[in-house]
């Protein structure tokens, strides 16, 4: 999988809430699939498709522990994102800074010219 692919894959698993959620109560640890199903009304088979989509993005991973596959975050895929996400913020806080100073020149064109006082 190249880097666009990585990356779509990674921005459809996070599309879905169930994901995130899922994502958000790794990030405190490993889980088992029963411990990450226990606050979702869903059942065992409908997260596991949900841990599956994960791990095909590359956002979870299973461990083996004797009897018990622990799932844990993986970070890795969510930096890129990141990354992805953060040049166009820097663009936006660029043409906003632009607009803030276009907008401070309007302003100084509208004030009346300022009367030298006499003595």
């Amino acid at each position: 999988m190249n880097a666009s692919e990585r990356l779509d894959a990674t921005f459809l698993a996070l599309a879905d809430p169930t994901r995130r959620a899922i994502l958000a109560r790794l990030a405190t640890g490993e889980l088992s699939v029963n411990e990450l199903a226990e606050p979702f009304d869903m059942s065992q088979p409908a997260i596991s498709k949900h841990l599956k989509m994960l791990e095909r993005a590359g956002l979870v991973s299973r461990g083996r522990d004797a009897q018990r596959r622990p799932c844990r975050l993986e970070a890795q895929p969510l930096e890129a994102a990141y990354l992805w996400i953060e040049r166009y913020r820097q663009m936006w806080d660029l043409n906003f800074e632009r607009l803030d100073t276009l907008l401070e020149e309007l302003e100084s064109a509208k004030k009346p010219p300022t009367r030298r006082k006499k003595r």
